[in-house]
This record gives C-alpha cells, sequence and structure tokens, in this order.
C-alpha cells in the first residue's frame, strides 16, 4: 500500500501514471533504515503521568494542612505554629485523608487511566525493548501512576468510621434540638392553660405567628405521647349549695366531669432516634426540662417504678 503524500489517498497498485489529485511518483520509495533507535515516548509519558499524579496529591495533603493550621497575627507566631506542627504526624494524616476526599472525583478517571492506558503502553516497552527504550522509567511511572488512586481509596476507608459517626452524631443532635424545642412549647402551653396537654393536637391551640410550632409538630408526627397526672393533686370543686333548700335534690348534679378538671402535671414524648423506629435503645425522651435518651431515661433514680395513682389518657 503506497499513501500519497500530498491527498493522503491510499494506493495498491500502479503508481505509474500518478495519483487522482494530480501527483506523480518521482522514483522508488526509501528502503528503511538497517538500524533504527527506539522511542523514549511512552516511557516518557508514563514517567509524567505518574510524577504529575503523586506531585498534585502531596500540594493537595500540603494544602489541606496549612489550612489546619491556627491563624497567627504576626509572622513569628506563625512560623512558630507551623515549625511546632510540622513534628506532629497526625496533623500530616488528616491532612493527606482531606486531601483524599477532595480529590475524590479525580481519582476516578485517574483510576480508569491507569488501568487502561498506562497499563497498555507499560506492557508495549516491556515486550517490545527494541521499539521502546526507557523500561525502568516506565515501571517506576507506571506503579507511581497506580499508587496514588490506591492510597486515594485507603485514605478515604480510614475515615469512613468516623464520619458515620459524625453523620449519626449530627442526627442525634437533630433529634435533641426537636425534643428541646418540644420541652419550650411544653412549658409555653403549661404557663398558659395551667397543665400539659392531653395530646400533641392540643398544642394548636397556642399562637403560632412565625410556623415554628406547626413546624414542630410536623418533626414530631408519629411520635409516641403520654401525659399523666396525680389523682390527689387535682383541683375538685365542691356541689353548689342551692338557697333554701334543706334535703338536696339527688337527680340535681352540678358537678364538672373529672376530665374538665384534670391537670396533667406530668409528660413523656418519645422521638425515633438514628434508626428511624420507636421502641429501641437509641430513642429520645422528652420529659419535662429534660431530654435524653431511652437507655439513660431508665437508668434515671425512680424511672422504672410507676408513679401512686396515675391516671393516664
Amino acid at each position: 500500500m503506497t499513501i500519497c503524500p500530498c491527498c493522503g489517498s491510499k494506493n495498491n497498485g500502479d503508481w505509474s501514471n500518478g495519483c487522482a489529485c494530480g501527483a506523480r511518483s518521482v522514483g522508488e520509495p526509501l528502503p528503511r533504515p538497517d538500524h533504527e533507535l527506539p522511542s523514549y515516548s511512552r516511557a516518557l509519558i508514563l514517567t509524567v503521568s505518574g510524577s504529575l499524579m503523586v506531585l498534585v496529591l502531596i500540594v493537595q495533603t500540603i494544602n489541606a494542612f496549612l489550612q489546619k493550621l491556627p491563624t497567627s497575627k504576626t509572622y513569628t507566631e506563625a512560623f512558630s505554629v507551623v515549625r511546632g506542627s510540622l513534628l506532629e504526624g497526625w496533623m500530616w494524616a488528616a491532612a493527606a485523608e482531606t486531601a483524599a476526599w477532595q480529590l475524590k472525583w479525580v481519582a476516578i478517571p485517574a483510576t480508569l487511566f491507569v488501568f487502561f492506558g498506562c497499563r497498555k503502553m507499560y506492557r508495549s516497552v516491556k515486550e517490545s525493548p527494541a521499539h521502546f527504550c526507557g523500561l525502568k522509567y516506565a515501571r517506576r511511572g507506571y506503579l507511581a501512576a497506580a499508587t496514588v488512586p490506591v492510597l486515594i481509596l485507603v485514605l478515604i476507608g480510614a475515615t469512613v468510621p468516623e464520619r458515620l459517626r459524625q453523620r449519626q452524631d449530627g442526627i442525634l443532635a437533630g433529634q435533641r434540638a426537636i425534643g428541646l424545642g418540644v420541652d419550650r412549647v411544653m412549658f409555653q402551653y403549661k404557663q398558659e392553660f395551667g397543665s400539659y396537654p392531653a395530646s400533641t393536637d392540643d398544642l394548636k391551640r397556642l399562637s403560632d405567628p412565625d410556623g415554628s410550632i406547626a413546624a414542630l409538630l410536623r418533626d414530631i408526627e408519629g411520635a409516641e405521647y403520654k401525659a399523666s397526672a396525680e389523682v390527689a393533686a387535682v383541683p375538685t370543686k365542691q356541689p353548689k349549695r342551692l338557697r333554701g333548700a334543706v334535703i338536696r335534690n339527688a337527680s340535681l348534679d352540678t358537678e364538672e366531669p373529672l376530665n374538665d378538671s384534670l391537670s396533667f402535671t406530668e409528660f413523656e414524648l418519645r422521638l425515633p432516634g438514628y434508626d428511624k423506629q420507636l421502641g429501641t435503645e437509641d430513642d429520645i425522651v422528652v420529659e419535662e426540662m429534660l431530654v435524653s435518651n431511652a437507655t439513660e431515661a431508665r437508668r434515671r433514680p425512680g424511672a422504672t417504678s410507676p408513679a401512686p395513682q396515675a391516671v393516664k389518657p
């Protein structure tokens, strides 16, 4: 096959009449040289790729390390802080983990490039030493390019347990914040009506100009709520006595029902914890001026013993 240098057309036949573009042959093609120098291009590509990936990881780690240093007002203080922090290995480890998370999206295409591009080039250099030189540098570049994605994966995997714990703490903190909001609204309800509500729907009786109570009711939807009161503490009204009547008519009942005058003195609201299920160990229990989990609530003195003469709706 002969390729025309003018138009690039390929022809397997005779070129005596020239090419279709008008170019004509001026002689026989030159023979290949007896000795050809091997190419170093693929070894150079592997060396540059591995060095660049290592350099990016090092620069990102140093940048994360400098961001973790406390701010100083003077250059002397900054120098002393940097000099003291350089010897602390845990700060470098934390900076490397931060850099790994920042490079997580870069590691995916880098890994594909290593396993498909660099691997193929290194194999060609290794199998054809007569055509490609620099096998030692190609090997080092390939190893460096393959080590960086593996190192990023290891650093990310080392931080997964801690990040899961932080996520769990964040969810629990959010549930405790809801519990504190419930305790505040319950106190407001008691100040206004003199009793805790019989159910969470009674909280709608409170004025809600900013919509915070409505948002709180949406957050505690599906929670378990119990209100109780001591019968001995319930104020009872004496029946009114009719003037001029010596004997009271038995059919005349002027007493109010017990439920109308019942004052709830205690409440318990149980919110689901990290597992989003009620009745487990991580439930958030909200009581008067106290927010805790289910385990802490059972450990409190007198928590397991029922209140005497308690009436629960």
